[in-house]
This record gives structure tokens, sequence and C-alpha cells, in this order.
């Protein structure tokens, strides 16, 4: 779906820029928002580039550097952290090989940090895409992203 066909089918006004984004960022292969994309999203909507790239780059769900085509966001909340969130970084650090704000060589997971989301009565908790997961331990960390790094071998 191109940029002129989003716009069009989430209406210009300037209420649905957060959506926009996220459905451009969601359509690109690897998961970030480009600077072309953004001066034409501007264009389109007609406001101003600075207003869009400011939104971009104030909320954390969007990036405007590639990623992954799965995005592990581990919170680091108090009550995860002292659910042990720090054993379970290092889980995945030692899966995947890569440290926080980095992408596996073959593209598939990029790991971030969170302050929070919102799932302390499971803690510890990461979310990967849209799927939170709690109640999580270094064995359990390891048995999820094997099962989707699987996947993505068999797609």
């Amino acid at each position: 779906m191109t940029i002129a066909e989003i716009v069009k089918e989430r209406g210009c006004g300037r209420e649905n820029l957060i959506q926009i984004l996220h459905d451009i960022q969601d359509a690109t292969p690897d998961n970030s928002l480009h600077e072309d994309d953004l001066d034409e999203l501007a264009s389109l909507m007609n406001i101003p580039v600075a207003d869009v790239v400011s939104t971009a780059s104030f909320y954390t769900l969007f990036s405007l550097t590639p990623r992954g085509r799965h995005i592990i966001r581990l919170c680091e909340s108090p009550p995860c952290y002292i659910m042990g969130e720090e054993n379970i970084l290092a889980a995945i650090r030692e899966e995947l090989g890569v440290g926080v704000g980095e992408t596996t060589e073959d593209g598939t997971f990029t790991l971030e940090t969170t302050s929070c989301l919102g799932a302390c009565g499971v803690a510890p908790v990461m979310m990967i895409d849209d799927v939170v997961y709690g109640n999580l331990t270094e064995e359990k960390v390891t048995a999820i992203l094997r099962g989707l790094a699987a996947q993505q071998e068999v797609a």
C-alpha cells in the first residue's frame, strides 16, 4: 500500500497522523520510517515536515533507523527489575548475540527496552511485535525466541 493510499484510507486530518505513521512503518521491510516517506506524508497531509518528524521521533514505537522484522521490547519497570529483568535481558542477549538497540545479522530481531508495558502483574514482561509475554524465565525466553526463529525459517 502506498503512502497516498494510506492517507486516503485514514483521512488527512492531523488527528490521524500517529496511526498513519504506524501503517507506513508496518509496510516497510526494515520496520522503520524513511525520510523521503515522511516528506511525502507531510506534503499529502499539508503539515510541516518538522511536525511529522518530531512526532515520529517522540514516540518510542516509531524508528527512524532500520530494525528487524520482529521487535523485542523488554520492560525495565521496577516490578520487572525486581522480578529478574536483568536475567531475562542476559538470556536474550546470549540467545540472539545482540545488545540493546541492535539487530541480529539476519535481520530477524531487534532488541529494545521500554520503561513499562503495563503488565506488572505478570512481571518480568517482554513484548514481541504486538504479543506480550509474562512470568518470564530464562528458559521460557529462549523457547519463545527459538520458536519465532523457526517460524521465520519456514516462511
